[in-house]
């Protein structure tokens, strides 16, 4: 399955391990949250690690099923996660753009069409209007603090 991270292609350096599979020793890997919450002391300080999570895995089990866009919202701004938060399960082309606002910067796609539609989707818009978890600054506040910015230089040209 093609990985999307940052709107480039790359190669997927995490495994995935089963409950019941064995963790493999300096390989960084993704776990059900179920089996992470039971040994999370052991898989924390695994060789390798960096003492904390580097990447968080929502599933979307169907595209029509949004819980991982709220939790992702609630990674990045509620408890201000800075890891890699990837998307998997039904990811489709037509979320991408949401998907990068609520705050996923790697995606699982089924296509590598999908992938390359990807690519394009995290450029296209220049502009954001609404307040979100990717981090872009919303066109108003832009807008506000670029007037006060040059008033504040009409001030000080102003007063010399």
């Amino acid at each position: 399955m093609p990985l999307v991270e940052n709107g480039q292609i790359v190669q997927d350096r995490y495994t995935y391990v089963g409950d019941e599979e064995p963790i493999p020793e300096r390989v960084p890997v993704i776990v059900p949250a179920q089996r992470f919450l039971a040994e999370a002391d052991v898989l924390i300080r695994r060789d390798g690690s960096l003492g904390h999570l580097a990447l968080v895995a929502l599933k979307f089990p169907k595209f029509r099923d949004g819980r991982a866009y709220s939790q992702a919202r609630l990674l990045r701004e509620t408890y201000r996660f800075r890891g890699t938060l990837r998307a998997t399960g039904d990811v489709l082309r037509d979320q991408f753009h949401f998907l990068i606002r609520a705050g996923f910067d790697s995606f699982e796609v089924k296509k590598p069409a999908d992938a390359h539609a990807f690519a394009e989707a995290a450029n296209r818009y220049s502009v954001v209007y609404q307040p979100s978890a990717d981090g872009r600054t919303p066109a108003l506040r832009r807008r506000v603090t670029a007037t006060a910015t040059d008033g504040a230089d009409a001030i000080d040209t102003a007063k010399r």
